[in-house]
């Protein structure tokens, strides 16, 4: 499918990215562009900050991750975040939760904990964010297994395009604890934000063009990256972010379904 044949472009704005060793965008762009060598090392704690004290000290892992996220694609944007749509993407939610509610419940006496279960809603994060930045609009969770990054980018990419709307995609996963680590053995927590918007402006990075297409995901040359792709399902979207810290327009197809990929149209300014 070529780009003329393709819906309206959405324009890339901004762009956050964290990973063991991996601690910023520039972090990763320096890798991405074979500047240096991805080596993982543990992150750092982080504090959202923009949340007030006491959904802080609820705030889990997952949550914090998302924040961490979306806090570095807006730190230098030039959009409000209460003014944004959102869309949150994860393939499997907060698993530490879920351990601890399903272990709550197979002992006696089958106390949840009442964060816990405050925390156990897909939308958790998303929820976490309206509170933080005053957000009153549209805001969608997402969940598809290894195609949740794929599924989320196309959801912002259809508000920012038929909506007009600037549309915040925050993608994320966390390891699992025992005993679900062995059912999804996640080595590495990943997040990722992308701020789309429906027009050209000063500070566009690229602009996209997305539909979905039977064809073979786009894999990346490195090992170590590739290994970090197919680990976390929010890494599914490292060939796009690898041609945007090159600078180079081209077509990468993300994991969308069994059967589809996301075709994505990347078309490139000067490397960001």
């Amino acid at each position: 499918m070529t780009a003329a044949a393709m819906p309206a472009p959405s324009f890339l704005t901004s762009v956050a990215w964290v990973a063991p060793g991996l601690l910023d965008w520039p972090a990763a762009r320096t890798v991405l562009r074979g500047e240096s060598v991805w080596t993982a090392a543990e992150l750092p704690t982080f504090q959202p900050e923009r949340l007030p004290p006491n959904e802080r000290r609820r705030a889990s892992a997952t949550v914090r991750m998302a924040f961490r996220v979306a806090d570095e694609a807006l730190r230098d944007a030039g959009v409000a975040a209460d003014e944004l749509a959102t869309v949150f993407a994860s393939a499997d939610g907060d698993l530490a939760i879920a351990a601890r509610i399903c272990t709550a419940l197979a002992q006696p006496p089958r106390q949840v904990s009442p964060t816990d279960f405050h925390n156990s809603v897909h939308n958790a994060p998303a929820g976490y964010w309206s509170i933080a930045v005053g957000a009153t609009g549209p805001s969608t969770a997402v969940a598809a297994g290894d195609g949740s990054f794929a599924a989320g980018l196309l959801e912002a990419h259809l508000m920012a395009v038929a909506e007009r709307r600037p549309t915040l995609l925050v993608a994320y996963d966390v390891p699992a604890p025992a005993p679900l680590q062995a059912k999804r053995p996640l080595r590495h927590a990943v997040g990722t934000a992308l701020l789309l918007l429906p027009q050209d402006g000063p500070r566009t990075l690229a602009s996209l063009r997305c539909a979905p297409l039977a064809s073979t995901e786009t894999v990346l040359d490195d090992a170590a990256l590739e290994a970090l792709r197919t680990d976390n399902p929010a890494a599914r979207a490292l060939p796009l972010l690898q041609r945007l810290a090159c600078g180079h327009s081209d077509a990468i197809d993300l994991p969308l379904t069994p059967d589809l990929s996301l075709r994505v149209q990347l078309q490139c300014g000067s490397p960001p």
